[in-house]
């Protein structure tokens, strides 16, 4: 879940946002993952309180260095985040430095969720092998029109494009992901998981909207693993 900058995601709005996202974590543990992704200015705080794994919303594709305002990713494992986010559509980044930041996190122990608008990025991407691809078209993004409900091709498409190249690597679904019908979609067009920030930013229950997604995506992936079982 990405906090973005919104006025719930600084100071004890983010604790907040964060306490209640530990909690459906700890309920669901086994079962379902759920990450955070604050500013970079709650990321040493969040990541010395919280049990649910935390991320940073960006990287720098830069060494330690002289490079002001610049966050490369040692600074984001010494902070105690455990990976970040890559080319979100807000903070993109060419294919190169890309590579470089998985690269990069690999030596370092971080995982990176490297976000693609379209099925052909979302494939060049996976031949880097990073942990996570999102496939998040950004004309969708914050209008609460989901991609996988008003494009579900893109998502099947990206799903079909990135398996051709890597059989590995978890591919999600980001873009107006309002509600856990638009949860459960994301599971039945094939990917494991869903992007998601205003929908639960701009919630006033932010716990309930994150639980409800969550069960939705599990009953959607018991679901199919059972009809994939039927003869």
């Amino acid at each position: 879940m990405n906090f973005k900058a919104y006025e719930s995601a600084i100071g004890s709005g983010a604790l907040a946002i964060g306490r209640a996202a530990e909690r459906v974590y700890l309920d669901f543990r086994g079962s379902a993952t759920l990450i955070v992704a604050p500013p970079f200015t709650e990321l040493r705080s969040l990541s010395s309180i919280l049990e649910v794994p935390v991320f940073a919303q960006h990287a720098d594709p830069v060494e330690p260095g002289a490079s002001t305002g610049a966050v490369p990713p040692e600074a984001i494992k010494e902070a105690g985040a455990v990976g970040f986010i890559a080319n979100h559509s807000e903070r993109r980044l060419r294919l190169d430095e890309i590579g470089f930041l998985v690269e990069r996190a690999r030596s370092l122990g971080l995982r990176v969720l490297v976000c693609a608008t379209k099925p052909l990025e979302a494939a060049a991407a996976a031949v880097l092998r990073p942990d996570m691809v999102a496939v998040e078209p950004p004309e969708l993004i914050g209008t609460g029109l989901a991609v996988s409900r008003v494009k579900p091709e893109v998502v099947t498409d990206s799903v079909a494009a990135v398996r051709r190249y890597n059989r590995d690597v978890v591919i999600l679904t980001g873009a107006g992901i309002t509600s856990a019908e638009d949860a459960e979609a994301a599971i039945r067009l094939g990917t494991s998981g869903v992007l998601v920030a205003s929908a639960v930013m701009k919630s006033r229950e932010p716990e309930k909207t994150m639980r409800s997604m969550v069960e939705a995506m599990l009953k959607a992936s018991e679901k199919r693993e059972t009809s994939r079982a039927l003869p």
